[in-house]
């Protein structure tokens, strides 16, 4: 038992396993085993998907369905509105959101558990928000298995320990806690787009800095007059070992205006290392890539020292008359007014910016002074952007520890206050188990795969038929 379990509950509070809240054992199960070739973009039943189950919320986002032969022929469960759908992978594990219902047949994968609570005494949307809390968060973890895929089993989801409060008071919860949601999901909503306009006045500022129209003092070069380009060395299995091991930069450690050295991989340079090692003031820009992405550059500092470059990146040398932060920021205009975007050619969908096309591309000029003045301006500008946007990403983790309490103070007894007279939880859970105990449970078979079903059928020979007797009596019964 937890740590939280052994704290004394409040008054008419009672424990209970998820399988405890359920009127018998059909109304607790996973959903069917559907693969690829099963689905139908014009099928008539609708196939929600992990996708669609999301914290508190279902998010409607899939767009998969069978034909009602295929789901007759899975024995697919087909579901109702209000159903609890609980995702039994990826993260966040355990998720949990209520299905509205639809206007044609609808099933799930098998991923995604089912849960239909006994109606005696348990609130679904009440139900929901318990599973999504860190309580019952917690345990799922506690729970879980795989190494690089995490899931939990529907026999493990069964075991997780949920604190029951009185039905009245799982009503009671539920209003409080949804109005304070609320506006903290508003909250969070006006954050979310306040981050998205300063992304968007990141690259307004950049465009405007570098004009397409140039003043009188500045001059129009191309890439290859303004510097040399140069592409990385290739990679090679030979030369993962060898007497000259160096470490070196990838599309991986290039973002734009920073390296990130997290994960820097090491070949042998024998012979060709001061051909490739880089040199404080060169600017890296990312040869394959997505296409929007493709060009991404980011200005090399000497930091890490003594690293090379592979033929992922190409590093242009600013030559005279152009300061490496004047190119930075030119290269960084191009990259959001979508100029390289122009000159990719895309091979297995990977999009390549080539030293030859990148040569010819344009490259505005000013006079020395000046670019240095707009490169402190552009660091002025963009560090206030920097600056609100880490306010806003800290007020986005703060929302997210706020919720965290909330749905913990929800599910602890300290949202809402008890009432002597609410129906004791004790008394709801002994309900429920009546009318489990009540119901006639017939063994349930567990789904096959498609492809399981068809060697089991092809497997199995065809029954011989049964003769008919050789003579029949009729015979008459009362009713």
């Amino acid at each position: 038992m937890s740590v939280d379990e052994e704290k004394e509950l409040p008054a008419g509070w009672a424990w209970a396993t998820l399988a405890d809240l359920v009127a018998s054992d059909g109304a607790f199960t996973d959903g069917d085993w559907v693969e690829s070739k099963d689905q139908d973009s014009d099928g008539v039943v609708r196939l929600v998907q992990l996708a669609d189950v999301g914290e508190g919320i279902f998010r409607d986002r899939s767009n998969r369905s069978l034909t009602g032969a295929t789901a007759d022929r899975l024995r697919c469960t087909y579901l109702q509105p209000d159903d609890l759908l609980i995702a039994r992978m990826p993260e966040p594990l355990g998720r949990a959101c209520l299905f509205p219902g639809s206007d044609r047949p609808a099933v799930t994968v098998v991923d995604v558990r089912i849960l239909r609570p006994g109606k005696s005494g348990v609130f679904n949307r009440w139900l929901m928000w318990a599973i999504n809390s860190p309580q019952a968060r917690q345990q799922i973890r506690e729970y879980q298995t795989g190494t690089t895929r995490k899931r939990i089993s529907g026999r493990n989801l069964a075991k997780v320990r949920i604190a029951v409060p009185p039905l009245a008071e799982q009503h009671r919860i539920v209003e409080a806690l949804e109005e304070q949601l609320s506006r903290l999901d508003a909250g969070v909503a006006t954050l979310r787009l306040t981050r998205k306009r300063l992304d968007g006045l990141r690259k307004r500022i950049l465009i405007t800095l570098v004009p397409e129209e140039l003043p009188a003092s500045w001059r129009m070069a191309t890439v290859e007059q303004a510097g040399t380009l140069e592409l990385g060395r290739a990679r090679h299995p030979d030369w993962h070992h060898g007497p000259e091991m160096r470490p070196y930069l990838r599309v991986a450690n290039v973002f734009e205006d920073r390296i990130d050295t997290t994960d820097v991989m090491e070949m042998d340079f024998s012979g060709v290392w001061e051909k490739y090692r880089l040199h404080t003031g060169d600017v890296l820009l990312n040869e394959g890539q997505s296409p929007h992405l493709v060009g991404r550059p980011a200005l090399y500092r000497g930091f890490p020292k003594n690293v090379a470059f592979t033929n992922s990146l190409l590093r242009f040398k600013a030559g005279d008359g152009v300061l490496p932060e004047w190119a930075l920021l030119v290269f960084r205009r191009h990259l959001h007014a979508k100029r390289f975007m122009q000159e990719v050619r895309i091979t297995t969908n990977i999009a390549h910016l080539s030293a030859k096309r990148l040569k010819a591309v344009e490259f505005p000029i000013p006079p020395l002074d000046v670019q240095e003045k707009l490169i402190q301006r552009c660091d002025e500008l963009l560090g206030g952007v920097t600056a609100m946007e880490q306010e806003i990403n800290n007020g986005l983790k703060r929302a997210d520890g706020l919720r965290a309490t909330l749905l913990k103070c929800a599910f602890s007894g300290n949202l809402v206050e008890q009432l002597p007279g609410d129906e004791p939880a004790s008394t709801v859970l002994a309900r429920i188990s009546a009318e489990r105990a009540a119901v006639a449970i017939a063994p349930r078979p567990r789904k096959a795969s498609a492809k399981k079903s068809a060697v089991l059928r092809a497997a199995s020979p065809a029954p011989a038929p049964t003769p008919a007797p050789a003579l029949a009596v009729q015979q008459e019964f009362d009713l």
